[in-house]
């Protein structure tokens, strides 16, 4: 999640993944059914099922899930979902971007305004925080790929424009226009992204002390936590000292 992932990073690594790993399987079912059921059925044919089929091999999601999420979009009493997207600020006047796919808006709007009320943020508008970040394309792969140096060339010569890079991965980035060019020649070098998504890249960061950080963390892990949310991005920046001390 942009603005947080390197305080997320840690908290990986100390096992709260594997305590949320349902969870993700159950939220990229989720967009796995609705990419086939937007398209045809057929992976070869449908680049966004394609797409959301290989984040979730990615995330070691069993073959056998990946068929019963195309499964349960075909035929007339297939589940229907809608695409939203909340946007609001935390403490600290730091902005967050939810995106949901829900089969009940009212359900789930009402759920994470309270969310937000709960840790004294509140939502705003359609608008008035996502002007304040670009959807580009990011794609992550292990370090084990190589070095920060060698993985830049890498992305210039695929076509994207920055490489970020820490001790647990590396990301790329690149116009959102250019996803599809960008995938293909990353791939060519080296293979498949543990992830490959558009998302909501903030163009500024704020960075944050314990306190706040604190509060919003509990606030996204809310928000993450909902069944019906898919993504959450905040432009807040969180130094190692803050992050390390939070993960304790």
């Amino acid at each position: 999640m942009a603005g947080h992932s390197k305080f997320k990073n840690i908290m990986y690594r100390k096992g709260a993944q594997d305590a949320k790993r349902s969870k993700m399987f159950s939220k990229l079912s989720k967009e796995i059914t609705v990419a086939a059921k937007m398209g045809d059925p057929n992976p070869d044919t449908n680049p966004r099922l394609r797409l959301a089929v290989q984040n979730a091999r990615a995330q070691s999601m069993p073959n056998d899930n990946i068929k019963r999420a195309i499964a349960k979009s075909q035929g007339g009493d297939a589940e229907t979902y809608d695409e939203m997207r909340y946007e609001g600020f935390g403490v600290g006047g730091i902005g967050l971007i939810v995106e949901a796919l829900t089969d009940n808006k009212n359900r789930t709007a009402s759920e994470v305004r309270s969310a937000f009320t709960k840790h004294g943020g509140n939502l705003g508008e359609t608008g008035s925080v996502s002007f304040m970040f670009d959807q580009v394309g990011s794609f992550v792969y292990d370090v084990d790929k190589g070095d920060e140096e060698k993985m830049l060339e890498v992305a210039i010569e695929a076509g994207a424009d920055e490489c970020i890079s820490d001790e647990f991965s590396h990301e790329f980035f690149c116009p959102a226009d250019d996803f599809a060019a960008v995938k293909d020649a990353l791939e060519a070098e080296l293979g498949e992204a543990k992830s490959a998504k558009m998302i909501w890249k903030p163009q500024n960061l704020i960075e944050v002390d314990v306190d706040v950080a604190s509060n919003l963390m509990k606030l996204i892990d809310i928000l993450e936590d909902n069944d019906d949310v898919q993504n959450v991005y905040s432009n807040m920046d969180v130094s190692d000292e803050v992050a390390e001390s939070l993960a304790s």
